[in-house]
């Protein structure tokens, strides 16, 4: 996604209807830890670029893309960046 078409910036927050098929309860209170700088910090906090058909999570630290979630109307896929860590707080 480029940053000129790009439809929106927003919080980690817009990740818990993106991923609530994927995962059971509240997602965006995963913590995850990039592999770039090392930060752990709870999805919420995280930089999601968003548009119809992708959102591209980026660590708030070092901007590096931690994963990227691509969507149609049938599936929704994970593509991991630099997330090293995922887990429950």
């Amino acid at each position: 996604m480029r940053a000129e078409i790009s439809a929106s910036t927003v919080d980690g927050n817009a990740l818990a209807g993106l991923l609530s098929g994927l995962w059971e309860g509240d997602v965006t209170a995963m913590v995850g830890v990039c592999g770039g700088c090392g930060s752990a910090a709870p999805l919420a906090e995280t930089v999601v670029e968003i548009d119809e058909a992708a959102a591209i999570v980026r660590c708030r630290s070092c901007t590096h893309t931690l994963f990227t979630v691509l969507r149609d109307v049938s599936s929704v896929r994970l593509v991991i960046g630099r997330l090293r860590e995922l887990g429950r707080a």
